[in-house]
């Protein structure tokens, strides 16, 4: 039976890929496509759910394909299947398959119709590695491919200014998750000395012991699950990209941040509470998240005027109130709650705009003002005063951009002699030098030896914070950029003196396909346009949309995305720090962070927004 949750992951990818052969016009094609897919996964999955039942509900565990492996690294898919993947997957393949019928209507003759199908069976895909997987890794390739698919259609609109600056900030908040659940992998790799999955974690007397030898270590893991869970799921003070991310079409809005994506967070956690029930701390810490999150958001609901933000603000709050179930051991009424919140959230942003013309209409004729009370008591004070801080939503998005990314911002702007072109040939020099010195180690002090890592990925994490900053020539920052993957990784090649060459390979050939094909799409569109700096946002995609296309793919698998072989070459690099290199860690997390952020804010600034063109409309940024 087992050998059967395959076909669950590999429905919903064939489905993607023969959706992308038809044209946009062929919209019946298109749409019959997604729905006989994703009908096809529902009712095999039902038939599945009633032969497991049938058979007494065992756990299924099976290693599905292994990636690479040497030594004690081991990289493989692995397939889980409990009473808890049940309930997700009966509850999302179900919205799935509502939704794509719905949409079939909603958006017809929309331009962007087969990119939107496309994209729905895209986030299926992920959806289904998420629910199925059987540990971290194969977890992680579903969490990163959600990530995609919310942006993708986040900037469903990418003529518009507002869908493209909040779809930066939803990704750049989501890859806030991705290293935090990364971290997670990389320590694990080191206590467990292999690729823990889920079913050992339920081994009670292994975790117990483990947690024992390891304590500070575990903890270290289970805040970084803790953090990766509140993000995914908008926990405070992580609330606001939720409200932000419904710039896409309505449907897109229903699936993906109403009911299934915002709801991974609470998944994650309970797939690992094997872990962490043990840790008072870890419930502590996640009952305080979900009780303020549940009492902030209700509070900045009930003050929204948009239908959108106030169905967001709702989810959250009641995502919240799972995080406190889950916590006190609660799991089956977390399942029930997530089921019940995953539908209402879907039906009331399906018929959102339905009812905002009713009541646009109600408050037309029946609108009253209400009467000015002159009598203002203290308590009114504190009432309206936390009425004005749920208006502006407690400025959550100013928080996090003063204490998150303005610092970063400031200190790419500080570097300006990194620009300088004598710098930039001595940069050429110093990678010589410590090209030879690597082919060398021998010959080098240990001290030495341990200086130079720290050195070459401080140098590697100064080239992307200014890349982060940078407004000039969109090649230039590119290879900034590239440059300092090379460095990151002549960093941590320092750190193992029998290093395997087939990693350094794995890695780089990923890295550089990505590297050139970024660089022929820039360059290509610079003979055309001339104009191609980042002062601004061009909306290239409307006349170039191949080299738009070909430029997301380079700027998505030179991040380590999951389908290029630079992912697997990221999760190699990242076992060879150990887990006492605090100062490398932090150098090398805060250069993952910021890549991605870098390549998609080039993509975003050249190839979305208004055209700069006369012959072009215009969509201001008010629209």
């Amino acid at each position: 039976m087992e050998h059967s949750l395959q076909l669950f992951i590999i429905l919903p990818l064939l489905g993607f890929i023969v959706s992308l052969f038809f044209s946009n016009k062929n919209e019946n094609a298109i749409a019959a496509t997604v729905i006989l897919t994703v009908g096809i996964q529902f009712f095999g999955l039902l038939f599945f759910i009633f032969s497991w039942v049938g058979n007494g509900c065992p756990i299924l565990d099976i290693k599905h394909f292994t990636f690479y492996k040497e030594g004690n690294i081991e990289i493989f898919i692995d397939l889980f299947f409990d009473k808890i993947t049940a309930v997700f997957a009966a509850v999302g393949f179900l919205i799935t398959f509502l939704v794509a019928i719905f949409s079939r209507f909603y958006l017809h003759r929309d331009s962007g119709y087969k990119r939107f199908f496309s994209t729905l069976l895209l986030f299926f895909f992920a959806y289904s590695i998420v629910i199925f997987s059987g540990n971290f890794e194969t977890l992680f390739i579903g969490w990163e491919f959600l990530g995609i698919g919310s942006f993708i259609l986040i900037i469903f609109y990418g003529d518009r200014y507002l869908p493209v600056k909040n779809g930066l900030k939803t990704i750049s908040i989501y890859r806030l998750s991705d290293v935090c659940l990364m971290l997670a992998l990389w320590m694990s790799h080191h206590l467990w000395h292999e690729n823990i999955t889920f079913i050992q974690l339920k081994d009670v007397f292994l975790v117990a012991s483990h947690i024992e030898e390891h304590n500070y270590y575990a903890l270290f893991i289970v805040v970084m699950i803790i953090i990766a869970a509140s993000i995914k799921s908008a926990q405070f003070p992580f609330s606001s990209w939720l409200p932000r991310a419904m710039e896409g079409p309505t449907t897109s809005s229903a699936i993906f941040y109403g009911s299934l994506s915002a709801h991974i967070g609470v998944f994650l956690l309970l797939r690992t509470y094997a872990y962490w029930e043990s840790i008072l701390i870890a419930k502590i810490v996640i009952i305080t998240v979900g009780s303020v999150s549940a009492l902030v958001a209700t509070l900045i609901a009930s003050v929204q005027s948009t239908v959108k933000t106030q169905i967001a603000y709702s989810s959250i709050s009641q995502i919240g109130i799972m995080f406190v179930e889950l916590a006190m051991g609660w799991h089956t009424l977390v399942l029930f709650h997530f089921a019940g919140n995953a539908f209402l959230r879907t039906y009331q942003l399906l018929v959102s705009p339905s009812v905002l013309g009713y009541l646009v209409h109600e408050q037309f004729f029946s609108y009253k003002p209400k009467k000015y009370d002159s009598n203002i008591s203290f308590i009114n004070k504190i009432s309206n005063s936390i009425y004005v801080l749920s208006l502006k939503e407690w400025n959550l998005d100013t928080f996090q951009f003063k204490f998150m990314w303005s610092p970063f911002k400031w200190i790419g702007r500080k570097l300006n002699f990194l620009s300088n072109k004598m710098v930039l040939y001595s940069l050429i020099v110093i990678y010589s030098i410590g090209i030879y010195l690597f082919l060398n180690q021998d010959i080098l002090p240990k001290k030495l030896d341990q200086f130079l890592h720290i050195l070459f990925a401080f140098i590697g994490m100064l080239l992307i914070l200014k890349s982060f900053s940078k407004r000039t020539d969109a090649i230039v920052v590119w290879f900034m950029l590239i440059a300092s993957q090379f460095y990151i990784l002549l960093a941590i090649s320092f750190l193992n003196d029998k290093y395997e060459y087939m990693e350094i390979l794995i890695y780089v050939s990923g890295l550089l396909i990505a590297a050139c094909i970024g660089f022929f799409s820039l360059y290509k569109l610079k003979m055309i346009e001339n104009k191609i700096d980042l002062n601004d946002f061009y909306g290239y995609n409307h006349d170039h949309p191949k080299y738009g296309f070909w430029f997301l793919i380079s700027c998505l698998a030179f991040a380590g995305l999951p389908f290029t072989p630079t992912f697997i070459g990221v999760d190699l690099m990242f076992s060879h720090i150990d887990k006492n290199e605090y100062l490398l860690l932090a150098i090398i997390v805060i250069s993952l962070l910021f890549v991605e952020i870098s390549v998609l804010r080039i993509y975003a600034r050249l190839f979305l927004g208004p055209n700069k063109k006369q012959n072009h409309q215009i969509a201001y940024r008010s629209s």
